[in-house]
């Protein structure tokens, strides 16, 4: 083929409601007419998306089927916006019209920074006096600023005859029809404000608008006869489904120099102006497109709806408005020969839909105008069962439409083994709510499991995909943050971070177990605290607070011994040999921040803020991966711009970080054309203007009412709003003519889903009125083979239900319309009786090594427990960890008991007379509050009283059962039992003897005894000391065990060998046996049997009681999550005909002996 060194100028248009044969056109054009070899092809697109597509099929081998050009290379694709500015440059020349206009939005905003405050003594400007009052920190005025620009950018676009008006003095608006009024009196400080904007710039900056360089633009770009430097021979329009009127006034002037190539998604062959609202302000001299045959010259209100499709006369006005825009320029019969002699030999690519499909008849509907009469007569009735071309689904939440998503789209993979994840596209109204959802269900299988399925988010913010960017963000917090824990251990899961500070990233789990024994728990130092309002003083549990104790245990530690306070500082000692080094870096980390909360805290002029801003950076990241260096250096790259627009907007006014942020974090957000799309996976992305990429699967997510169309962000001030113009943007007509898009994009399925029912009460929720229309339309047009339109829309819908695991989902027959590929609920519901899956116990395991008595006491405690645990290896952990983010200020009843049984320890710890337990308690207790365990001021102090009194009560009353046992007995005594093979060794400690021959194990308990009003005795608590009072009498010690509480003690007597070795036989039985299977038995639950059956009461219904509990004392099944597995509710307990005999076995004998010694 030989190419063609001259291109003719001219502004060719290209309609077709297939986009695959407009791209197949353009690459056609580009292959027939190529540039040099060294010369850029020019391509102007509105989305990323539509880049890719059209590059990916440039790069087409030539000989395959849909060919390309074989490579994808020397493309220039630019947004429209910024080539025409560089075309502005080109024509007028580089001296007359600069890189970047000074009325752009960035540069504009700083402006109206300096420039608002200077207007507002003016009467006119007192609305805006008002809404600025009370901005000390200056987020009100940048915040207008920043909508005032992107106002005034936009009028420069959309409406540069007002500002025209308002620079030459006139306060007046043009309508669309060049009517004209005076501007509202409320309103008139926007012209005031452009006139003080204009007279705050250089004379030749003035002229520097977007809608004055353009009208110079188009005065030279007319009397030109020969193409300068720097435009482009060709220049070829893509996928766009919107451009302002300047913008196509602009093409078709440089089409007068340059070869201009519009594609255009047309979704209807024939002329379609009429039929939507507001076609009177459309009268383009040329129509291109010829009427329907059959509809009226001009159409009554009336008849619009008896000749137009009602779907794009619903969603179609943005495109209507843009096409009409275009027939204003378009003369056809220019290159009406050109554009037959390509293999189409037509200049317009529309083609009916071959496909016989609902989805395929509605699009072919919109692409022949046909109405609503036509419809019921041209299509037959719809078979559903074969026809799976459009749905619906009813999902209660976000969560639920993602993962019914995966499951249909397996079901599709599985029944088309053509269709491929880079074939699906999924929009949703905003990816940031939807990606924690898709993340959760389609990356939580392995890339080997057969289901899983490659897919990639597009459209997100960079500060939510960066790990950097976010820390970045909570960087420039420090001056409001609280500086909790969880802030900088997020702040340390960051590389960049860590690297700066030389931090392993393996270490993380030594600094947080640090973290949290030193009592850390927010706040950099009492001082940055004050900061935020509290009171002066308040260092305790604050990061200084921590590191001080760190790095002084660290200093006064000793081998064997424990280092005592210094200047009020309790020593943490978990810190020596080498670990200083981790424990210098985390000073040097806190340091670092301290020193930026101080910096960033001032207000400071923008040149300062870049030196400041860039310290910053430079003091907390080290980037060592290309990707962590790139980022660093687009936030280095948007501190110079920024700077050099404060600069050239004359603003010295010291700012606010709070102002600073924003703008700089903005900068770096903001999406350009090279973010990852059609990856060869399933696309995730949001709902933007110019996505229209044929898919053959398009699915959208999220169509709630309220959500989509989008509610657009109304200003007061936005005088567009209440003129409209054909070609203005508007957010909710952008969504409509998306969605008719998305709906023409699908090739071969439309997926539409929406939460429709509650959560919460299963309540139906309407769907979005876009959903709506299009259902009506369906069951106005057509109607279910032996039915009706109703009885169709009930079929082309899926209710599912609230839950993935719910039996539903598995139909016995494998059938319906439910289904889940997620087989691991089909066990749960396909799984046997329980006590068929529990038939055959596990075979009998003994023990490694001796059994201690702290295992046999667990079993005791819990036998279903002790099961999972130690045979099964399972933990069902349903303790939530204590916040680390907040100090203590209140302790609840487990932090209670344990700060009691530690100041009982060391009031007890040396051996001495009892009158010097006191002030080891207090010492005990003043140690604890330097380690920060007890609130801070006066809370603290009435809690150290309350627990001074009830370990004071507790001591008292061991004092006086020592006494009957006065004498110490010195060394430990060795415990060992053994049965079976299976042994028993422990040791006893602290044994008291009364002199003559009678021995005691006195054990304090820091907390009740007993329970109710009669001071029944509490098992629970005995069921360790039982083991060793077992043991110790199995093994001739003939000892007595005493355990005192707060509110008692319990008394197990001397007991002989021969009964305490019987009974220590039938424990480990039982434990052996209660390591084969989960035993039917619950320690509650038995001894309220037990008791109501020594008191001739129904046993059956005590137990009930015990086991379920109640609203004022937890039973089983409240504590134990694994009695809840095992036996749900208490007659599944009590009904089994092993509870009897585990209750004989493990808990009668402690409780007759307890009875027995009346305890």
């Amino acid at each position: 083929m030989v190419a063609e060194q001259v291109l003719q100028p001219g502004f060719m248009v290209v309609h077709g409601n297939r986009m695959q044969d407009l791209r197949a056109l353009a690459i056609e054009w580009m292959r027939r007419h190529p540039l040099d070899p060294l010369e850029n092809e020019t391509i102007l697109v509105q989305s990323n998306g539509i880049a890719q597509w059209l590059k990916l099929a440039l790069a087409r081998d030539p000989e395959a089927e849909d060919g390309g050009c074989g490579i994808a290379a020397a493309l220039e694709v630019e947004l429209p916006a910024r080539f025409l500015w560089a075309a502005y440059r080109a024509v007028l020349g580089p001296d007359a019209v600069p890189a970047d206009s000074p009325f752009a939005k960035a540069p504009l905003t700083w402006r109206l920074m300096r420039l608002l405050p200077e207007s507002l003594d003016q009467d006119e400007f007192a609305p805006l006096e008002r809404f600025l009052g009370g901005d000390e920190d200056l987020r009100k005025r940048w915040q207008l600023a920043r909508q005032l620009a992107d106002l005034f950018d936009q009028y420069q676009v959309y409406r540069a005859d007002w500002l025209a008006d308002w620079a030459a003095g006139r306060d007046q608006l043009r309508d669309a029809r060049g009517a004209i009024a005076a501007l509202d009196a409320g309103q008139a400080w926007q012209a005031s404000l452009w006139r003080a904007i204009r007279a705050d710039m250089d004379p030749e900056q003035r002229e520097q608008s977007r809608a004055a360089v353009h009208r110079r633009f188009m005065e030279r770009v007319r009397s030109l006869d020969r193409r300068p430097a720097g435009l482009p021979r060709r220049i070829v329009v893509f996928g766009i489904s919107s451009l302002p009127s300047q913008s196509l006034e602009a093409l078709e002037g440089l089409a007068r120099l340059c070869q201009v190539l519009l594609c255009v998604h047309n979704p209807c062959e024939y002329f379609w102006a009429d039929i939507v609202a507001d076609r009177d302000l459309l009268r383009a001299a040329r129509r291109r497109q010829a009427p329907r045959p059959g509809m009226p010259a001009e159409l009554t209100d009336p008849e619009r709806h008896q000749h137009a499709n009602p779907l794009l006369a619903a969603w179609g006005k943005q495109g209507r408005d843009y096409i009409r825009l275009l027939d204003e320029h378009d003369d056809p019969e220019r290159y009406r020969a050109l554009l037959e002699a390509l293999p189409w030999q037509r200049i317009d690519l529309f083609e009916a839909q071959p496909d016989g499909s609902l989805l395929g008849q509605i699009q072919d509907d919109i692409r022949a105008l046909r109405p609503l009469h036509e419809t019921r007569e041209r299509w037959p009735p719809v078979t559903v069962a074969g026809d799976p071309s459009l749905r619906f689904h009813v999902a209660h939440s976000p969560q639920r439409e993602v993962e019914v998503l995966h499951d249909e789209l397996l079901e599709r993979f599985q029944r088309d083994s053509g269709l491929r994840p880079r074939d699906v596209i999924v929009m949703v109204p905003d990816v940031e709510a939807y990606a924690p959802h898709v993340q959760a269900v389609f990356g939580q299988l392995d890339p080997a499991d057969p289901r899983f399925i490659p897919f990639t988010l597009s459209d997100r913010s960079r500060r939510r995909q960066e790990p950097l960017l976010a820390a970045l963000e909570g960087l420039l917090h420090l001056p409001e943050s609280r500086f909790a824990v969880s802030d900088l251990l997020d702040l340390l899961e960051v590389p960049a971070v860590r690297r700066r500070f030389g931090i392993e990233g393996g270490r993380l789990h030594q600094l947080h177990a640090w973290i949290e024994g030193s009592g850390i728990r927010w706040g950099l130092h009492a001082g940055q605290r004050a900061s935020l309002g509290l009171p002066e003083g308040l260092e305790q549990n604050t990061w200084r607070f921590g590191l001080r104790r760190m790095l002084l245990g660290y200093a006064v530690a000793g081998p064997g011994r424990r280092p005592a306070p210094w200047a009020g500082i309790e020593p943490f000692d978990e810190i020596g040999g080498l670990d200083a080094a981790l424990a210098g870096q985390l000073a040097r980390l806190l340091d670092t921040l301290d020193h930026w909360w101080e910096r960033l805290r001032a207000p400071a002029a923008p040149a300062e803020w870049v030196t400041r801003l860039r310290g910053l950076l430079d003091a907390l990241f080290a980037a060592d991966e290309e990707r962590e260096q790139w980022l660093l250096n687009q936030l280095h790259e948007a501190l110079e711009d920024w700077e050099t627009d404060c600069a050239a907007a004359r603003l010295e006014e010291p700012l606010p970080l709070t102002v600073v942020r924003e703008s700089w974090l903005e900068a770096v957000d903001q999406p350009a054309l090279t973010q990852r799309f059609l990856g060869g996976a399933v696309n995730f992305c949001t709902l933007l203007p110019m996505r229209a990429i044929p898919f053959r699967v398009v699915c959208l997510l999220g169509m709630n009412d309220g959500d989509y169309p989008r509610a657009p962000i109304a200003m007061d001030f936005d005088l567009m709003a209440r003129d409209y113009r054909p070609g203005d943007r508007s957010r909710r007509e952008d969504d409509r003519y998306l969605f008719l898009e998305a709906l023409l994009s699908a090739r071969e399925q439309l997926y539409v889903s929406w939460v429709g029912r509650s959560v919460r009460d299963n309540a139906e929720r309407p769907p979005s009125v876009l959903v709506n229309q299009l259902r009506d339309h369906i069951a106005s047009g057509w109607q279910l083979e032996g039915a009706d339109g109703e009885a169709l829309l009930h079929a082309l819908t899926v209710l599912h239900p609230l839950q993935p695991f719910s039996r539903d989902n598995f139909p016995a027959d494998g059938k319906g319309p439910l289904f889940t590929f997620a087989r691991e609920w089909a066990g749960y519901h396909h799984a046997p009786p329980p006590d068929e899956r529990l038939a055959g116990p596990l075979p009998e395991r003994e023990p490694e090594g001796p059994l201690r008595p702290e295992d046999l006491g667990g079993f005791l405690r819990n036998p279903v427990q002790s099961f999972f645990n130690r045979r099964l290896g399972v933990h069902f952990d349903e303790d939530v960890p204590a916040p680390m983010d907040q100090e203590p200020f209140a302790l609840d009843g487990l932090e209670q008991w344990q700060l009691r049984e530690a100041l009982v320890a060391a009031a007890l710890e040396p051996a001495g007379d009892p009158a010097g337990w006191p002030l080891r308690t207090d010492a005990a207790l003043a140690g604890l509050q330097r380690a920060g365990r007890l609130p801070l001021a006066a809370v603290g102090a009435a809690e150290a009283d309350g627990l001074r009194t009830e370990v004071a009560e507790l001591l008292e009353r061991y004092r006086l059962l020592a006494a009957e046992y006065p004498l110490p007995l010195d060394g430990n005594e060795l415990l060992h039992f053994e049965h079976q093979g299976i042994a028993i060794e422990g040791e006893l400690a602290g044994l008291r003897g009364d002199g003559k021959g009678g021995r005691c194990l006195l054990l304090p308990r820091p907390g009740n005894v007993t329970s109710g009003r009669k001071a029944v005795p509490r098992h629970d608590v005995l069921v360790y000391p039982w083991v060793l009072h077992l043991m110790a009498n199995a093994c001739g010690l003939n000892l007595a065990t005493r355990v005192v509480g707060t509110d008692g003690a319990l008394r197990l007597p001397p007991m002989p060998e021969e009964r305490c070795e019987a009974i220590l036989r039938e424990l480990i039985r039982g434990w052996l046996d209660g390591q084969c299977r989960p035993a039917p038995v619950a320690l509650q639950a038995a001894f309220a049997w037990l008791q109501a059956e020594a008191e001739g009461r129904d046993p059956h219904a005590d137990a009930v009681r015990a086991y379920a509990g109640s609203e004022h004392q937890a039973g089983d099944l409240q504590r134990s999550p694994y009695h809840r597995r095992m036996y749900p509710d208490p007659e599944s307990l009590l009904q089994d005909p092993g509870f009897r005999h585990w209750t004989d076995i493990l808990y009668r004998p402690l409780f007759e002996v307890v009875r027995e010694a009346g305890a």
